[in-house]
């Protein structure tokens, strides 16, 4: 009888195990709308633009995805800067691999570069001959 109580026991231990809640992970939705009127300063560029990605909160994995079109000529170079709020400018914190539309791809971040993009600290922003500070930026939002 006491081995069947500690089976028992046992299986209780293992069923509340397996409804404890895992540690709080997410995937978490950014997008921005790349245009000329959010350079610092502004610029006069026609170009548009969009930057989606997805962060992997549980392993800080972000992935990403850059449209664009119109640019003045071919694009320089295109990365995401931070941290920086709307309205200023900030460093490269993370390089794309190539500026050329469509942009993709994804990278594991660090802890405090993930807390500064969570809080709408990181822009995307592809640079041209004409506009070597930005054609046009956009600031990543959470959706």
């Amino acid at each position: 009888m006491a081995g069947k109580f500690v089976h028992l026991a046992l299986l209780a231990v293992a069923a509340c195990v397996a409804a404890a809640p895992l540690a709080h992970a997410e995937t978490v939705i950014l997008k921005s709308e790349l245009k000329a009127a959010n350079e610092v300063p502004p610029n006069a560029s026609a170009a548009s633009g969009a930057a989606e990605a997805s962060l992997d909160t549980a392993t800080r994995t972000l992935t990403w995805k850059v449209t664009y079109s119109g640019l003045t000529g071919p694009a320089m170079g295109a990365h995401f800067h931070g941290p920086s709020e709307p309205g200023k400018n900030a460093g490269i914190v993370l390089p794309f691999k190539s500026p050329e539309s469509p942009i993709s791809g994804s990278a594991v971040i660090t802890d405090a570069q993930a807390a500064d993009l969570l809080a709408g600290k990181w822009y995307a922003n592809v640079h041209t001959q004409a506009n070597p500070g930005g054609e046009i930026r956009g600031q990543m939002t959470r959706q």
